[in-house]
């Protein structure tokens, strides 16, 4: 099953004697690019951390943050120590440059590190008990863009099965083009030649040549390979990323278009293949959210 590259998932648990809850969010991006928020204590597990999500998520946008949830009876305390030292800092700046004023208690407390959480610094635990409440965030966090990449590939589905029709009516037109052309050149060499002898055999080698330089048969043969690889692409199986491949087979389509269009030489034939390189062009927005 493909993965959307967005998602949600959070989770709680208990990290030594404290009450964590960690939240995942992804959004699409070309590799794995985490981004970690975690309290002061838990801040040396940062690998850690990241070597968990990357078991769970191969590309996307990562931003990972953990709160420790606290008791009614812990809240905010002064660092008496810090306090001081700020103060103290301060004092001496405004003597040493000759400055006015006082440095009063607001000042100084909303210099850092003054204020914390009681008992922050010093939050018991392990790694593998953070580890753990990440871990059961990103399985739900799985669980969203496994949902979100079901209706992804749904709609890529539905977006190709208009593209095959759209070639398989080039297909049955180019034939009939091809033949209209080589109508068009006897015709066309009738009246300039105006009851002169042609040569047949000349006139045949360039109704050939004419018919060669028309033919899209190849192209459409390598389209509906490219159709037949993204199909099986989608189909439900191994969780492995599939968006670079998408984006790979999805290249080549609009390539095999691109050709079939300077061969056209014929409005119906244009006019599908424009429609070809729209539908491309809104299948490739939504694969670039594909994992």
């Amino acid at each position: 099953m493909i993965r959307s590259m967005t998602g949600f998932g959070s989770a709680e648990g208990d990290v030594g004697g404290s009450r964590v809850n960690v939240e995942v969010r992804t959004v699409n991006h070309r590799f794995f690019n985490p981004s970690v928020k975690l309290p002061s204590a838990f801040a040396r597990w940062e690998a850690e951390v990241r070597e968990s999500l990357r078991k769970h998520i191969a590309r996307g946008h990562v931003t990972i943050s953990a709160h420790i949830e606290r008791p009614a009876t812990e809240g905010a305390v002064v660092d008496e120590a810090k306090f001081a030292q700020h103060a103290a800092e301060l004092l001496a700046l405004r003597d040493r440059h000759g400055l006015g004023g006082e440095i009063d208690v607001a000042t100084v407390l909303r210099m850092p590190d003054v204020i914390r959480m009681s008992g922050e610094e010093t939050a018991e635990g392990t790694a593998d008990e953070l580890v753990a409440v990440v871990e059961a965030a990103a399985r739900e966090l799985t669980k969203m863009r496994e949902a979100e990449g079901a209706r992804l590939a749904a709609v890529l589905l539905e977006r190709m099965a208009v593209i095959e029709e759209a070639v398989g009516r080039i297909a049955a037109r180019a034939p009939e083009r091809v033949i209209a052309q080589r109508d068009r050149l006897r015709e066309n060499v009738k009246v300039l030649a105006e009851g002169v002898a042609v040569d047949e055999q000349r006139l045949a080698q360039e109704i050939a040549i004419l018919a060669d330089r028309l033919d899209v048969g190849e192209e459409i043969d390598r389209f509906r390979a490219h159709v037949a690889a993204f199909r099986d692409v989608l189909a439900p199986k191994g969780g492995d990323p599939v968006g670079k491949r998408l984006g790979f087979l999805l290249q080549e389509m609009l390539r095999e278009a691109n050709t079939t269009g300077s061969k056209a030489n014929d409005t119906q034939i244009q006019r599908d293949v424009l429609l070809v390189k729209e539908e491309l062009e809104r299948i490739r927005e939504q694969a670039e959210n594909v994992e």
